[in-house]
């Protein structure tokens, strides 16, 4: 109760300061400059993270290898990438372009076969998803492997000796167990996403929310209004990620409660449940209402 009302007494009295500016946050909050900066923080966060997801997938998979030198290799990456700081890393992609003017392909020392321009880091956006989807990719990782852990093995041996393929095992059976480890921090990872690409000034690229915002600031001499707009924007953009992890993570937790109802009446089950004919959606169906060997009555 205290709290409320230290934060209502907190609100009364910054309307009250002229130091906030509220008339400039009016002005300025549906400036198009702002507007379109959103628009452009909206488009950082969404390639990043989707590059970043694709990439953390192959990472993950690269981690659980039985071969050595992959296994090395991704987990190389991790090191440096986990044990940098992203702006670092931004400061340095925004310089590649320099350090490397152009790309060549053919045998050291020798005469390149092929040499092109280097377009790529020069573009500031795309250097920036470049940037922000290299560092989040080995986050992206973890959260993979760790929910393709989370899977009990005994649901794959099932699946090998009810005749499914390794696609079929990972459609049906442990990608959607492992989603519900997976999308809840992926969902913060979205939100921290947003915010990171206030950042990519490093690099330097001022077409996102807060570089705008700060250009305007600088030009107007109200730094307090626009990082007010600023803010009122992410805010925005996160309580709108927040309630679509909310309804993600309610898709894929349907059936936990029924099945572990399921498992309790179990009880006096066979031990060995009838394998069922049919296509495999219904054999991995079948699969995902047996009991592991964590559970009682499990094969453990």
């Amino acid at each position: 109760m205290a709290l409320v009302i230290a934060l209502g007494v907190f609100i009364i009295d910054a309307a009250q300061r002229e130091e906030y500016g509220w008339s400039e946050v009016g002005k300025y909050l549906f400036d198009k400059r702002i507007s379109e900066a959103a628009l452009a923080t909206l488009q950082l966060t969404v390639y990043s993270m989707a590059a970043a997801i694709l990439l953390g997938l192959v990472l993950a998979i690269m981690r659980l290898s039985p071969n050595p030198v992959v296994r090395n290799i991704a987990w190389l990456y991790l090191w440096i990438f986990r044990g940098t700081p992203v702006y670092v890393q931004l400061v340095f992609w925004g310089i590649v372009a320099l350090i490397y003017p152009v790309f060549t392909i053919g045998i050291p020392f020798m005469d390149p076969w092929v040499t092109f321009d280097n377009g790529v880091f020069t573009n500031l956006f795309v250097t920036a998803v470049i940037g922000l989807a290299l560092n989040e990719a080995a986050y992206m990782s973890e959260i993979v492997r760790a929910g393709l852990l989370s899977v009990d093995e005994g649901q794959e041996e099932a699946s090998t000796a009810l005749a499914l393929s390794w696609g079929q095992t990972m459609r049906f059976v442990v990608i959607p167990q492992a989603m519900k480890v997976i999308i809840p921090p992926t969902g913060n990872e979205v939100i921290s996403m947003l915010k990171t690409t206030s950042l990519v000034a490093a690099i330097p690229l001022s077409v996102d929310l807060y570089g705008v915002s700060r250009g305007i600031s600088a030009v107007t001499f109200t730094p307090v209004p626009l990082l007010i707009v600023a803010s009122i924007w992410y805010l925005l953009f996160t309580s709108v990620l927040m309630v679509g992890q909310h309804f993600i993570e309610k898709r894929y937790s349907r059936g936990s409660g029924r099945r572990a109802e399921k498992t309790a009446d179990r009880g006096s089950s066979p031990t060995h449940p009838q394998v069922p004919e049919g296509p495999a959606d219904a054999r991995a169906a079948a699969i995902l209402e047996t009991p592991t060997g964590k559970g009682t009555g499990g094969k453990g």
